[in-house]
């Protein structure tokens, strides 16, 4: 009898992914407070708010006094997406979970666990030149790169263009595309990402939170452009930089955009 598993009876797999998502940072429990607030922002930002996910962040609220349904109801009649809450002790992880919204523990917590993950394995030793690591095209599927010898950070260099529902990342430094990066694509990195042609995709530079790091392209046409968990997308881009060479930052607490001189 054989064991093998007929594609076509495959309903679905899992696959990893590091999708941009927005963080509402709560300071108020008071669900008035937060409608307020958000009618003044959808006056400045009406496309910000049509149907964006958004991760509800507890940790600097008095707990006894929150009502995670009604800051959900809320969000949802401005049209914002609730999907998981950050932060919080048992009880708030319960309502979360009874309301239908995932749970991530609080940003401290997250790193500490995330150390000592990485102190439990064995170290080895590396040079602090910064290496390069060729890419095959031809891969369907282009996840991360192995994991790079202590910290030492690592170019990862991708020749050809990266096809739509493709996703090519470098977990430990900067990415180079020489090549397009077309609509429905996605390029990662923990550092800089360089494209040497047209963007097109999706750009998520800085993933691990490295406000320093930046997107520069030959041509500008993202669908969404990201810096250390910050982003703007195309609707968001003003329409004279598309088309263009251009570099993003983050600066002054939000992306910058300008032309590549």
């Amino acid at each position: 009898m054989s064991l093998n598993v007929d594609s076509a009876d495959v309903a679905f797999t899992f696959k990893g992914g590091m999708l941009p998502m927005t963080v509402m940072e709560l300071s108020s429990a008071d669900p008035e407070h937060i409608r307020r607030q958000l009618a003044s922002k959808l006056s400045q930002s009406p496309a910000f708010f049509q149907h964006t996910p958004v991760v509800l962040s507890v940790e600097k609220l008095d707990e006894p006094h929150l009502s995670l349904e009604r800051i959900c109801a809320v969000c949802r009649d401005h049209k914002l997406l609730p999907v998981a809450v950050r932060g919080g002790t048992e009880p708030v992880r319960q309502s979360a979970w009874a309301l239908g919204l995932g749970w991530f523990a609080p940003v401290d917590e997250s790193r500490a666990q995330m150390l000592k993950s990485v102190s439990s394995e064995p170290v080895k030793p590396a040079d602090k030149v910064a290496t390069v690591a060729p890419v095959n095209e031809s891969a369907a599927v282009d996840t991360a790169s192995e994991a790079d010898n202590s910290g030492a950070e690592t170019t990862r260099l991708y020749r050809g263009t990266v096809r739509s529902g493709q996703q090519v990342s470098a977990s430990g430094g900067d990415l180079v595309v020489i090549g397009a990066v077309n609509a429905g694509a996605e390029v990662l990195a923990a550092g800089s990402i360089h494209v040497y042609g047209a963007l097109r995709g999706r750009a998520l530079a800085g993933i691990h939170g490295n406000t320093q790091a930046g997107i520069y392209c030959r041509e500008l046409a993202a669908e969404l452009l990201s810096v250390a968990g910050n982003y703007k997308r195309l609707e968001d881009i003003d329409s004279q930089l598309l088309g263009a060479p251009a570099e993003v930052h983050f600066a002054q607490q939000q992306l910058e955009i300008k032309p590549l001189n």
